[in-house]
């Protein structure tokens, strides 16, 4: 893995990983050389836990013992909630989170705020997870996959004069984010596999939230292995649609450009 890197120079790096049930994701950015951004894909195994996972690629993989300039840990998760920013308070975090989810005996609460978005982002993290992550990068950043999501889109929604609705694409999952110019209307992560499941989900939202069908836009990013199907069924009731560019490794991209702490 990344055998074009010079370790050498690593304290140059942002190390940044997504981790995920079906494979994590290792994006190294440089701001200082052309390339920007390398990124590389590790298969999980399911049979085994997140955290068991996670420990044989970290063992295997020598450069990780490396010092990085930072290190972001994306997680994609579904158990996150957002509120206003002017309403959260750090210590009332794992409150706010258990009223929104069951607790599970394992789990660690932790917390996004996202200026852009003047919204906070609450979420759970696996406690032996967390635990290895610290015992390696004893500084490192913890976000929800979203978390960087929200920043990017609430850029992009600030442009034109209609309402947006994001939807980031993955395997089991669909991260829908939705805007009125430069406020945020929600946020949400489904789970679903199919594309049925993903016209379903994308619809009904469009609809409980009154988009217009000619005017507001829908933007997709993300995995798209169905994008034609998808596009072909979309596009008989939404008018605005657009792919964005990049499509993939989105949230990689944009933790490096983001203020979410």
């Amino acid at each position: 893995m990344f055998e074009t890197i010079d370790f050498s120079k690593s304290e140059q790096y942002t190390l940044s990983i997504r981790l995920a049930t079906d494979g994590f994701s290792f994006s190294l950015f440089n701001p200082l050389i052309a390339e920007g951004t390398t990124i590389e894909e590790v298969e999980a195994d399911a049979d085994r836990s997140l955290t068991a996972n996670l420990k044989q690629v970290l063992a295997r993989e020598q450069w990780m013992e490396r010092p990085f300039k930072r290190v972001n840990v994306l997680l994609a998760t579904e158990r996150y909630t957002t509120l206003p920013l002017a309403h959260f308070e750090e210590e009332e975090a794992e409150t706010i989170f258990s009223h929104n989810f069951t607790p599970r005996d394992n789990e660690q609460v932790f917390s996004n705020t996202l200026p852009r978005c003047d919204a906070a982002l609450i979420f759970g993290i696996d406690k032996s997870t967390h635990r290895h992550l610290s015992t390696l990068w004893p500084t490192v950043r913890l976000h929800a996959q979203v978390a960087p999501l929200l920043h990017l889109f609430a850029t992009k929604a600030r442009l034109g004069n209609c309402r947006k609705m994001y939807a980031h694409l993955r395997p089991t999952a669909i991260d829908i984010c939705c805007f009125d110019r430069n406020h945020l209307l929600m946020a949400n992560t489904i789970v679903c596999r199919e594309t049925p499941d993903r016209l379903y989900h994308l619809l009904y939202l469009w609809k409980q939230l009154a988009f217009d069908q000619s005017r507001d836009e829908l933007h997709l990013c993300g995995l798209l292995p169905d994008k034609q199907a998808l596009l072909d069924q979309l596009r008989q009731f939404v008018k605005q649609i657009f792919v964005m560019h990049p499509s993939r490794d989105i949230d990689l991209q944009a933790i490096h450009t983001s203020v979410c702490e």
